[in-house]
């Protein structure tokens, strides 16, 4: 919380006025005992003295209350969350049954294809099951020879291994037509001995989401294996951060450390895991898991991330509380008297805040404003240019 900063002086007035108190404040000191000529002291200034410089104070919150530092980062989509349905035979598309940026479910047919080719393969099917059914027929058989002691065993084992033979055959028909997009139960008819009816494939989406790319267009003829369409589950989304290798030891890198985008405070993520190499721009990149909010995040979309700073100790300050002098950083800690010059420690910067460290405690009150006039009162109270 802040006191209140008077409005009504002018900005040229205000300034020959800022310019009179601290030269005020510095010259008071002179008269002050020799004792108190000391840094580490406080110095006395008033609280009319306060409003007519403008100084407004900031209490300190907990050390854990710090705001990280701010980085790029563009949205993912994690390879698992997206499928490619692509052409499983040679064909015509025959017709498109969703359209780009539609929602589809899980099993939802997505696209019909026309090919010569599931002829064929539902031909194989049927010579393989009957290749299979005279097999089993023909080892049963040989069987009750061998127990009658008609044949010898060798018969039997040839036997065996034929049925095995059409076996697989059989299986990998049905596989091949399962592949190429038939449901099960047509494929049961098709080996009991039904006709090879089928002529078009209907491919269906195998996970649901969002048609983010829709490459087929009806008429258009299809290679096996080509790409029809993509279908990307943005539920979970990640978010590649491009940091400074230079702030690698500023940053909380560990994973499970909280990450925020920066105007969005319903996204929360956490880190997942930190890249070993490093781009052109001297930045590696930091995989921080969407958690919560990513319905409002696009794949592709560029954000602002805050990641927390690696040091689990210090306090954030405003960078206009901080003043230095010979080389060293002091804030101005409020006292029943006026102030007194505490030195910090910076430990990382981030826009217009500094983490610091020192003496410090919750609940002070520390200068965040007019600190230049306030370093003038104190150096003249301490001899100082």
């Amino acid at each position: 919380m802040s006191d209140a900063l008077p409005s009504s002086t002018s900005l040229h007035g205000r300034g020959r006025l800022l310019l009179a108190c601290a030269v005020l404040l510095a010259s008071y000191s002179f008269w002050m005992p020799a004792h108190a000529v000391d840094r580490a002291a406080a110095f006395t200034v008033s609280a009319a003295q306060m409003q007519a410089l403008g100084i407004q104070v900031q209490r300190l919150g907990g050390q854990t209350d710090v705001a990280g530092l701010t980085y790029p980062a563009r949205v993912a989509l994690p390879p698992k969350q997206q499928q490619v349905v692509s052409s499983p035979l040679t064909g015509v598309v025959d017709q498109l049954l969703v359209s780009e940026n539609e929602t589809v479910k899980a099993g939802q047919p997505v696209v019909r294809l026309l090919s010569p080719e599931l002829g064929e393969l539902q031909l194989k099917l049927m010579e393989a099951s009957t290749r299979q059914s005279l097999a089993d027929k023909t080892l049963t058989r040989e069987r009750q020879l061998f127990s009658e002691g008609i044949i010898p065993e060798r018969r039997v084992q040839e036997a065996e291994a034929n049925a095995l033979e059409a076996r697989a055959r059989r299986q990998q028909s049905e596989a091949a037509l399962r592949l190429a997009g038939l449901d099960d139960s047509t494929i049961r008819k098709l080996a009991a001995g039904g006709s090879a009816t089928e002529s078009a494939i209907t491919l269906r989406a195998r996970a649901g989401g969002v048609v983010t790319e829709l490459t087929a267009k009806p008429g258009l003829r299809v290679q096996q294996a080509e790409s029809l369409m993509q279908i990307a589950d943005t539920r979970a989304l990640w978010l590649d951060i491009q940091v400074p290798i230079a702030r690698q030891a500023e940053v909380a890198t560990t994973k499970g450390a909280a990450v925020s985008v920066v105007g969005r405070d319903a996204i929360q993520a956490t880190v997942l895991s930190s890249g070993t190499g490093v781009g052109d721009g001297q930045t590696f990149v930091l995989r921080a898991e969407v958690r919560q909010g990513g319905q409002t995040l696009r794949p592709g979309e560029f954000v602002q991330v805050r990641l927390p700073f690696a040091a689990a100790d210090g306090w954030a300050v405003p960078l206009s509380a901080v003043a230095r002098d010979d080389n060293k950083a002091y804030v101005f800690v409020r006292t029943k008297e006026g102030f007194v010059a505490q030195p910090v420690v910076i430990l990382a910067t981030g826009g217009t805040t500094l983490r610091v460290k020192g003496a410090l405690q919750a609940g002070q009150q520390i200068a965040v404003t007019s600190v230049i006039a306030l370093k003038a009162a104190w150096q003249g109270k301490g001899g100082g240019d």
